[in-house]
């Protein structure tokens, strides 16, 4: 069929409805400010840390005691100026959004400050790695498939958001706004894996298989934790105040001690719900109120059925896990 040029002379007309929407709805426009942290940026920024954080595993084929050094210099130059940049739009844009005063106040003080923080930021790599290396261990014992550490580096995207979650979450002590939740969102598309960098995740933490978990923003992890596909660390309700706006900055999500082990497709919710250290959570629970240590929770006797071919009765057996 062909085409009617007579309707293409209404694109103008439309044009100008599209732009006229934008005076009278700002909520969703961002026109006539400073500009934006860049999301291309900002993933350039996570692919060069991961490229410090693991040396050889990433871009950089060749890499070698004598010549890395150069290869971090490098980073570390570039780093520096990308987050420069991404942390000053940043803090400008927030400060412009909330209308509070700040103590910056010329597009150089925001540059400073930017710079200060992605120094600062900086200098914490060398405890990140050894963070994530626990990480990596608790991957390695934590499941038999696994024939060595490379694997896990390569392979899996639990430590793949773990990694950036852990950036995020650095950054996120700095109060640096947006860019530490455009990570974590970045790596929730990527893995399946939603980790709010507000979280508070100690050493030695394991994600198996890893799609569909979910960790909210005021949840507080302990040491030796693992927790497996599908688990859900969420808020129980939100508060409100008088005018029923949702009271923000209060915790809504679980505490869970050391040395946990939470199954499949649990669901822990509420900001007062602690589960003691060294409990087992079994899959497909439901936990709104808290487990005292060394607790095993579990589902009591599913009834599984089995029609058609030669077996017609049902079938009885306990939950394992």
């Amino acid at each position: 069929m062909a085409s009617d040029f007579r309707l293409k002379e209404s694109l103008p007309q439309l044009t100008d409805r599209i732009v006229q929407s934008y005076t009278y709805d700002n909520r969703i426009h961002h026109l006539g400010h400073c500009p934006l942290p860049k999301y291309e940026v900002v993933i350039q920024i996570i692919e060069d840390l991961k490229e410090l954080i693991y040396p050889g595993f990433r871009r950089r084929e060749g890499l070698h005691i004598g010549n890395v050094a150069y290869h971090v210099g490098n980073l570390v130059d570039t780093l520096h100026d990308k987050l420069t940049t991404q942390i000053a739009r940043a803090l400008l844009h927030a400060d412009r959004v909330r209308g509070e005063p700040s103590d910056c106040q010329e597009p150089n003080d925001y540059e400073a400050k930017g710079q200060a923080i992605a120094i600062a930021f900086l200098e914490r790599i060398p405890h990140l790695r050894a963070v994530l290396a626990t990480d990596v261990e608790a991957a390695f014992e934590g499941d038999p498939s696994v024939t060595n550490r490379d694997e896990i580096i390569f392979c899996f995207p639990g430590l793949e958001a773990v990694t950036v979650y852990r950036v995020a979450h650095e950054l996120a002590k700095f109060k640096v706004p947006f860019i530490p939740r455009m990570m974590t969102e970045w790596a929730h598309k990527q893995t399946g894996i939603d980790i709010h960098p507000g979280a508070k995740i100690d050493q030695h933490f394991f994600i198996d298989h890893g799609t569909g978990v979910v960790i909210g923003e005021t949840c507080e992890i302990g040491r030796y934790v693992r927790i497996y596909q599908g688990v859900t660390l969420g808020a129980l309700s939100f508060a409100t105040d008088g005018d029923g706006q949702l009271v923000r900055g209060q915790k809504r999500h679980p505490t869970i001690e050391d040395r946990v082990i939470i199954y499949a497709n649990a669901t822990i919710l509420g900001g007062r719900t602690v589960i003691g250290r060294e409990s087992v959570i079994g899959s497909s629970v439901w936990i709104t109120s808290s487990v005292a240590p060394a607790t095993t929770v579990v589902l009591e006797k599913p009834r599984l059925k089995i029609r058609g071919g030669h077996q017609s009765d049902s079938i009885e057996t306990d939950f394992q896990i």
